[in-house]
């Protein structure tokens, strides 16, 4: 009989451990698919039990992997829950994306400097490091928008070491060795690569922000401006005839973009598309465009164009009074300075801009 109650009292104490143990290893996830379906098994024919969608949250309590494909065993969080599997590949778990709202932390208050769409699908990562899958937030889909907060450029990896592209060919799309093969010219190898940080809208990606191999990005320069791009490509832009509260497309996507639509004027980033080798320590710009507007005529005009200069980002726009400024950093006599420009309205209510600093005075103006 003593036996029997040890035996007993162990059973109930390794259940007890178990439970525990279990508990601990419960977390969270988030929805990372447009839809998916909880089902009551990883089994083929297993009955869909509920539907979810981009944001949802639920309780991950186990996982399983069937045929080399991962399953989630998740608890929907809704007055009736629901228990059953859901592939993991439609979730991210909640300590992922506490790594991309800490990205999200460290630019908060930014202005957006450009916008930008994707190609094709591709990874968004917390790192800019193609070499390691386990940075990977999640797979964003094609035509992706979202705003860019920086930009950097790494060197490029040996193929041995690239595990992920992040470049997915389109329909029908030669691949280098064929054209290798069929004689076409060799481009100068690149020996690095660009990454842009962005942050995203929630109705793109339940993670605010990370980092998009640069190869994937297009982007979406404003209709307004577009046409007066000539021989260097643009980098930055902002608006500079707004309330700088209202300059972020990102909190009123549609209304903004609207706006983007009406012509005004713009402080512009430039950069020649000429240079080639090593770029990882280039400037993210080499040239300040102001376009001003001109209400009555409704034209656009130039403002004021600078010299050629060494200049990095971020560009930021602040009102003092009836004027702006707009501040970016330069680099002059070996140090890299904040540099600020003053952009106001004549006596004609035409835009005038000046700068600040004494050694970058001399800009083409109107």
């Amino acid at each position: 009989m003593k036996n029997a109650k040890l035996i007993i009292a162990l059973v109930l104490t390794t259940l007890a451990s178990a439970c525990s143990a279990f508990a601990v290893k419960e977390e969270t996830g988030i929805v990372i698919a447009r839809r998916a379906q909880v089902r009551s098994s990883t089994a083929v024919v297993a009955a869909d039990l509920k539907e979810v969608v981009r944001g949802d949250v639920m309780d991950i309590l186990d996982s399983t992997t069937v045929e080399n494909e991962q399953w989630l065993r998740v608890r929907t969080r809704e007055a009736e829950s629901i228990e059953g599997w859901i592939e993991a590949r439609n979730i991210m778990p909640q300590e992922m994306l506490e790594r991309s709202r800490q990205l999200a932390k460290e630019d908060e208050g930014l202005p957006a400097q450009a916008t930008g769409q994707l190609r094709a699908s591709t990874n968004i990562r917390f790192t800019s490091d193609r070499t390691d899958n386990k940075n990977i937030l999640m797979k964003l889909e094609s035509g992706a928008q979202f705003e860019i907060v920086g930009w950097k450029r790494v060197p490029q990896p040996d193929a041995s070491e690239v595990t992920e592209s992040d470049d997915v060919p389109k329909a029908g799309a030669v691949r280098q060795s064929e054209e290798k093969k069929r004689g076409e010219s060799d481009e100068p190898e690149e020996r690095d690569e660009l990454w842009y940080k962005v942050r995203l809208q929630p109705s793109f990606s339940p993670a605010p922000a990370g980092w998009i191999f640069g190869k994937q990005v297009e982007l979406t320069v404003p209709s307004d401006i577009i046409f007066y791009r000539t021989g260097r490509e643009f980098v930055a832009w902002q608006r500079l005839d707004e309330d700088v509260e209202q300059s972020s497309r990102f909190k009123q996507r549609d209304k903004d973009a609207a706006k983007d639509a009406q012509p005004g004027s713009w402080v512009i980033l430039e950069k020649s598309s000429t240079d080639k080798g090593d770029q990882s320590e280039a400037p993210d710009f080499d040239r300040i465009f102001v376009l001003g507007y001109d209400k009555d005529r409704q034209e656009h005009y130039t403002a004021y164009r600078s010299p050629d200069l060494l200049g990095y980002l971020p560009l930021r726009i602040e009102r003092r009074g009836e004027d702006k400024i707009f501040t970016v950093k330069v680099k002059l006599d070996g140090q890299i300075k904040d540099a600020q420009y003053k952009a106001y309205l004549d006596d004609r209510g035409l835009l005038k801009v000046e700068a600040l600093e004494a050694g970058l005075k001399g800009g083409k103006k109107r």
